[in-house]
């Protein structure tokens, strides 16, 4: 059987929709199966959205209690520290008596709300199932959006979408209704999209697991993207632990003008910070330019602030939060902020002391900003419009572009969308068309259908855009953020060539599979003025187009409105979601012989010893993200099986000895795929470890990334550095991520190596306290020791000596 549930009230409604949307219809069926309400219809539960005002204002009082009321304090610390479990217990521990606590203290926290997207809820799912507990601790939700093919349109792909997952559609719906999570179905949009319009509010502190959760902090949350097992800890109501983070504070001075955009913002900002510079550190924008922002535009910007590798990102509460809020039917939660926000520093939750301190400053003056464009294959080459032309001739990059894509979770507002439909309109008032495949995607059910009733999808359709789902689309042809891309435009696997998106991320190879496609990043509006022109030297502040009648045309910059003059429309009320309410009846069935979901089995403890005879399986050079060690596009159909998505695992990787992509040497010099060797040394009762360069793990919170590895065998990775999320989802599964002391020491180190960890077992079962030497025996026979350096926490060994931190909190459920 697959996964089911049974046929009666919401989820027969549901059941019956989705066979309504596997039969053939007329075009443009998908938003008008039933009819379109007005958003003053929709009643959410504003009460459940709310983040818990009094609490954390007590919370906020006993923090000045404990830290003395003359203490000045961040916004981000504000929110972080009224969310922590025991106040003296977090600050006051290995800080100095609470002076130092940023970069040294281990905050125990209990965040407000947790939301996951389809292709990490599986997983997250599956482990929270085996607590036994009959429902989550604090409110969640399910957002249906990964896994949403894009490819010929919305009305085509959807219903191909349900059909091609419905079992692990079907298993999300049950398992959401049987725990009390809201469940957002296919079709209502991309989550972060659908997190701003309904649950983020200044002062939350929520959990997502997808590394641009961080979008939500455009309306005042501390939210922060992590892995599955992070997730658990709080549906459980167990504290979520987090090293204290720095704090970045970036001052906003004067106003954006011209084609300037909140886009450029954070493209300007990733090219001083590159992709390593905001590690350990919360960004917080303040200064006068705040006000001048959109609500939507600063999501943008806190959104790509994962590219950076920032913990999370935030904005102060603003007066243009206010109407965003009243616009999407939360007027209570903005009356209660603006109340907050009155009230004098010391007990404002919403705002930074006058005198607080940042780690760093960064000024960046909006008024003299222009338009920037980053990459090829990374998020932080940055460069001025103004100089593009000149280094797209410099680095020999395409001058043919050969698609423009708009949307996606970073750029799918009103705002956003209402400003490309300006320069389509003034292209096609002078009779031009795009030069190339243009293709947009709207954030949410309410932006797809208040696009739609303000006639902004026609101009767009009529100029020969193709409208994609409300999703981030994968598999098949189009993923305006993640899977692969079946092309259609004649352009072929190696062939050179460039796309324009306004996306957050740009690895190489990650949008069609082609590791020759350079996507290059930048707003909406520079996107599509590129895609008429179709070549990657344009510049639309300087550069004019002929049109068809021999005449000269030049843009103007853009505008478009904030939010929709008549109100937001809610669009098909089955892609509302589902009840917050637990049914504890409500069965989840995971089929035994399914290849798609898989029941976990716990990891095994650690052994009561140092780990022995370990072999390096790898030896990794250059980037390693997480799309590197668990990939995503067809792959992403085995998220809920563990066994079948390890097969993936680190097949794009480079050989460091040979440059070769996915080659593993045995020690007999075989050479075999690296999933396949990691295999065959399990079998064998193998462990080994990976060893790897700067920043190992960065870019998606994919937990994947850390699973597979421990599934297959591997116990140890040894990095230059890792990125934060990763380096947390390795220690919750049992994974012990080491950093070399002396970073020359990576070159001492070959595939096949034979290590034995010296001192480790001490530093697990004393909390974290010491460091481990590994004793590395070369195929010489030449012994060497190397130095490493740890950031495991006591709780963090506690999850390690256990096996993963899942067999913690199991253990804690049944107490």
């Amino acid at each position: 059987m697959r996964a089911g549930f049974p046929k009666s009230g919401r989820s027969a409604r549901r059941s019956s929709h989705v066979l309504n949307l596997l039969r053939p219809r007329c075009a443009r069926n998908l938003a008008t199966i039933s009819p379109t309400k007005s958003s003053h219809d929709y009643q959410p539960d504003i009460a459940s959205r709310t983040p818990p005002y009094p609490k954390l204002l007590r919370k906020l009082h006993e923090v000045r209690r404990v830290l003395g009321p003359e203490r000045q304090l961040t916004l981000a610390e504000k929110i972080l520290y009224s969310h922590l479990d025991n106040v003296e217990e977090s600050l006051l521990s290995n800080t100095d008596n609470g002076l130092n606590i940023r970069g040294n203290a281990n905050l125990k926290l209990k965040p407000d709300r947790v939301a996951m997207q389809d292709a990490s809820a599986q997983m997250a799912l599956l482990q929270f199932m085996t607590c036994n507990l009959p429902s989550t601790a604090v409110p969640a939700s399910i957002h249906c959006d990964h896994m949403i093919v894009g490819e010929k349109g919305a009305d085509v792909d959807l219903p191909e979408s349900i059909k091609g997952n419905k079992e692990v559609f079907d298993f999300l719906e049950s398992a959401a209704k049987k725990y009390g999570i809201e469940f957002w179905p296919p079709g209502a949009g991309i989550i972060h999209q659908t997190v701003l319009e309904n649950y983020s509010a200044p002062g939350l502190m929520m959990l997502g697991t997808d590394s641009h959760t961080p979008n939500a902090g455009g309306l005042g949350a501390i939210a922060i993207g992590v892995g599955g097992a992070d997730a658990v800890d709080a549906l459980v109501d167990a504290p979520w632990e987090l090293k204290a983070p720095k704090v970045l504070g970036v001052r906003l001075e004067g106003e954006l003008s011209g084609w300037a955009s909140p886009k450029d913002v954070i493209l300007h900002l990733a090219g001083r910070l590159t992709v390593r510079g905001g590690t350990g550190f919360i960004i917080e924008y303040h200064g006068p330019g705040v006000d001048t922002l959109s609500c939507t535009g600063m999501a943008t910007i806190c959104n790509m602030g994962a590219e950076v590798g920032a913990t999370t990102s935030l904005f102060p509460f603003s007066t243009r939060h206010i109407p965003y809020l009243e616009a999407t039917n939360r007027s209570a939660i903005a009356l209660q902020a603006q109340t907050i926000a009155s009230i004098e520093s010391l007990r404002n939750l919403l705002c930074a002391d006058e005198n607080a301190r940042y780690d760093e400053v960064i000024t960046i003056d909006l008024s003299k900003l222009e338009p920037h464009i980053n990459g090829p294959n990374t998020p932080d080459l940055s460069t001025p419009l103004s100089k593009f032309a000149e280094a797209v001739k410099t680095n020999n990059w395409p001058t043919t572009l050969s698609a423009g894509l708009i949307g996606s979770c970073t750029n799918s507002s009103y705002q956003d969308m209402s400003r490309a439909e300006d320069l389509v309109k003034q292209a096609a008032a002078a009779g031009l068309s795009p030069s190339n495949d243009f293709f947009v995607t709207p954030g949410s059910e309410q932006i797809r259908a208040t696009l739609e009733k303000d006639e902004t999808l026609k101009t767009f359709e009529d100029a020969g855009g193709v409208v994609l789902a409300n999703a981030c689309g994968v598999r098949k042809i189009l993923i305006p953020c993640i899977g692969q891309w079946t092309r259609t435009d004649g352009v072929k696997k190696g062939d050179d060539n460039a796309i324009f998106t306004s996306y957050n991320r740009n690895f190489r190879g990650r949008n069609d599979g082609n590791p020759n496609t350079m996507n290059f990043l930048a707003s909406p509006e520079l996107v599509t003025a590129m895609s008429y022109a179709g070549t990657t030297t344009f510049n639309p502040l300087t550069d004019s187009l002929t049109t068809p009648h021999g005449e000269t045309f030049r843009f103007n910059p853009p505008s478009g409105a904030e939010l929709p003059a008549s109100g937001f429309e809610i669009g098909n009320p089955d892609f509302l979601p589902t009840s917050g309410a637990p049914s504890p009846s409500t069965p989840v069935i995971v089929s035994p012989t399914s290849d798609r979901l898989a029941l976990l089995d716990p990891f095994a403890p650690f052994p009561e010893s140092d780990l022995k005879g370990l072999r390096v399986l790898y030896k990794v050079t250059g980037k390693c993200t997480t799309d590197t060690i668990s990939a995503a596009g067809p792959w992403l159909k085995y998220k809920g099986h563990l066994p079948n998505i390890s097969a993936n695992t680190l097949i794009t990787a480079v050989n460091a000895a040979t440059g070769e992509v996915n080659v593993a040497y045995d020690v007999d010099g075989s050479t075999s795929s690296i999933p396949e060797l990691a295999q065959r040394w399990k079998d064998k009762g193998l462990e080994w470890l990976v060893v790897a360069e700067h920043n190992y793990g960065e870019g998606s919170a994919r937990e994947h990334a850390a699973l597979q590895p421990r599934y297959l065998g591997g116990r140890v990775i040894l990095t230059k550095s890792f990125a934060r999320i990763h380096e947390t989802n390795l220690k919750k599964q049992g994974v012990v991520p080491l950093t070399f002391a002396n970073e020359s020491d990576y070159d001492l180190v070959d595939a096949c190596d034979h290590v034995d960890t010296v001192g480790l077992y001490d530093v697990l079962t004393s909390g974290g306290k010491g460091n481990v030497v590994l004793k590395v025996t070369k195929k010489s026979g030449e012994v060497l020791e190397i130095k490493t350096k740890h950031t495991m926490s006591e709780d963090q060994c506690r999850f390690i000596l256990a096996g993963s931190a899942l067999n913690v909190l199991a253990k804690m459920a049944k107490k």
